[in-house]
């Protein structure tokens, strides 16, 4: 965040330059504490798998290393008879790898929406290591989960998601406008005798913003896909396109292509929500699914079974291996047949499919495991020190009494400069962002309105001095 440049006179400064350097300043100043606490959860969460692991060691792992595996109807019913009703699970993950539980998901009145009471078993004794609320294909636990949700939703539901929305919205103009300062900045001759009170703070957030700029755009863009306004309508433009990520269909007899809906690979829950048949539960049935889905070609570690919603209905086998290479290929499977009616390869998705996937899994910081986390924190912290330092400098620059700066261009001043060509232009790129992106556009209105006020009590400030 930089202030205006209140040395030079309003009446000199090239509209543009002054209009950038406004909304930039805005930007930092109203948007900012939005954006800090983006990036401080943020950090939070990248640094957590490892933390999770610790807190949960009991139930992830066993030290029946080496052993022959249970079937999985042995291990589902030891998770049955733990959680002690007569309930069909809502998926089951077995162990992906030697060392590790199987995951026997279940539906309950106690976890929240997308969230699942998983069942830690061992696959080679049966033994149960307890229960944990999970999230999404992710699978994290109930001490990442609220990580998650404050960094998306401040923990306030579906009203919080606006504040992230409002700074993934905002966060790329920011980028981008702080990178032409810098190069104005950069071709400018500098003044001799120039005293400037936040010099020290200016230069270290020039030299820092456009090392970190392709990582705020980063952010910006995965996190608008997220989003529920944006995200919805850059979910319709895929659909326009032909860019959604494929599925399968589950439907029996005449089984047709499907894709997922808008953020449904955010959510990372397709299906998992609906009712199952509880009359015809047969654990035997998870055993041969998954070997017909071995059969076809499904041999990722990370694994999902999930059973069909309907007598009219596929069972589901789907890769859930997010780290790279992306793992993520998925069978519908008969029943009654073990036939494979549809099937989806990662390596047949749209370009735009595989960007959207990679995007998530890197915003998550899971493809490229430690080192994707490293990078997270870096670049959010940058971001973090960025603000910062841009708060400190309007601090030190901001107008006092006894202050001789020159009064900054307000944006509708600097508008009102520009030729008419340009101005237009403005105005409706601005009202394109608006619609394409909501929660700024709601935003920029009343920006807007306050930069009036500020125009107006500029004025007033003045005619009072003139009297």
């Amino acid at each position: 965040m930089t202030h205006p440049d209140t040395a030079a006179s309003p009446g000199h400064r090239p509209w543009g330059w002054a209009f950038i350097a406004r909304l930039h300043f805005y930007i930092g100043l109203l948007v900012g504490p939005f954006l800090l606490i983006a990036a401080l959860s943020g950090i939070v969460y990248a640094l957590t798998p490892q933390i999770e692991q610790a807190l949960y060691h009991k139930q992830f792992y066993t030290e029946s290393d080496g052993g022959t595996p249970l079937p999985l109807a042995d291990q589902i019913r030891a998770a049955r008879q733990a959680l002690g009703r007569d309930e069909a699970p809502m998926a089951v993950r077995p162990a992906p790898a030697p060392g590790e539980t199987t995951r026997v998901m279940f539906s309950d009145p106690s976890v929240g929406q997308w969230e699942h009471l998983a069942m830690f078993v061992d696959p080679v004794t049966g033994e149960v290591h307890g229960a944990l609320p999970v999230y999404g294909t992710s699978g994290i636990s109930a001490f990442r989960i609220t990580i998650d949700k404050f960094h998306r939703s401040l923990l306030l539901g579906e009203p919080g998601r606006f504040y992230s929305e409002l700074a993934a919205s905002w966060l790329w103009i920011a980028a981008l406008g702080g990178l032409a300062l810098w190069f104005k900045r950069r071709h400018s001759v500098s003044r001799a005798g120039h005293n400037d009170n936040g010099q020290r703070a200016s230069r270290w957030h020039s030299r820092l913003g456009p090392w970190a700029l392709i990582g705020f755009v980063f952010f910006s863009a995965t996190g608008l896909t997220w989003s529920k306004y944006a995200g919805g309508n850059i979910g319709e433009l895929r659909h326009m396109f032909g860019w959604q990520t494929p599925t399968v269909s589950t439907q029996l007899g005449g089984a047709t292509p499907a894709e997922l809906g808008p953020n449904a690979e955010h959510a990372d829950h397709s299906g998992q929500n609906m009712p199952r048949m509880p009359h015809a539960f047969d654990p035997a049935l998870y055993d041969r699914v998954l070997s017909a889905a071995r059969d076809e070609g499904l041999d990722a570690g990370k694994i999902e079974i999930i059973p069909a919603a309907g007598p009219g209905n596929a069972w589901k086998v789907r890769e859930i291996g997010r780290e790279w290479p992306t793992e993520v290929d998925e069978a519908a499977i008969d029943p009654a047949t073990m036939a494979v009616i549809d099937r989806t390869r990662f390596e047949t998705f749209p370009l735009a499919a595989k960007l959207t996937r990679w995007g998530i899994d890197l915003h998550m910081g899971v493809l490229f495991g430690v080192i994707n986390q490293l990078v997270l924190v870096v670049f959010a912290s940058a971001l973090v020190i960025m603000l910062v330092l841009g708060y400190a400098m309007w601090w030190r620059r901001r107008p006092t009494r006894t202050s001789t700066a020159m009064t900054p261009v307000t944006l509708i001043q600097a508008l009102s400069r520009a030729p008419r060509p340009a101005a237009l232009g403005v105005v409706v790129a601005s009202v394109l962002l608006g619609l394409a992106l909501p929660v700024l556009g709601v935003s920029l209105g009343v920006l807007v309105l306050i930069d009036g006020a500020v125009a107006l009590a500029q004025r007033r400030r003045r005619a009072w001095a003139m009297s």
